[in-house]
């Protein structure tokens, strides 16, 4: 294990990270109409924590590879995808738009899966949580536009 080339991995899912803490959910939206099958409040800082720690080491896995550039270079789009997100979603409070990035998350997301798996199955097999999560994200997202329409 590369211990450096892993922490630096991890260091770009933590300000990824750092979106999501300042820009947290709050009363907005608390308030929201959501559907039942929105997951309690803490599940959402234990998935991120575990998908992070998963995706950072399947990066440092591939990152030992030769010739795995286009791969990392969609694990770079991916990460800067989802720093975006909680900004727009939470900060901005645009919800179609969140859904937009969150469409560009998921195409970079699979990317990166499927491009790991290529060269490496357990980096691979590493990224597949991080790609239903995001499909999760990505349904509750859709959800909630559609139940709130005046936050489009």
């Amino acid at each position: 294990m590369d211990w450096l080339l892993f922490l630096t991995f991890l260091a770009a899912t933590a300000a990824a990270a750092t979106t999501g803490a300042m820009f947290e959910p709050g009363k907005w939206y608390d308030d929201l109409d959501k559907p039942r099958w929105t997951p309690p409040g803490f599940v959402f800082p234990l998935v991120w924590t575990t998908v992070y720690l998963a995706m950072s080491y399947a990066a440092m896995r591939i990152g030992m590879i030769s010739g795995t550039q286009q791969a990392l270079a969609f694990w770079a789009l991916q990460i800067a995808f989802n720093t975006l997100w909680s900004p727009v979603f939470f900060g901005l409070k645009r919800m179609r738009a969140a859904l937009v990035v969150l469409g560009f998350l998921w195409l970079s997301v699979a990317a990166t899966t499927v491009s790991f798996w290529m060269f490496d199955m357990v980096a691979g097999a590493l990224m597949a949580p991080y790609l239903l999560w995001v499909t999760i994200a990505g349904a509750l997202n859709a959800s909630v536009l559609r139940r709130n329409p005046q936050f489009a």
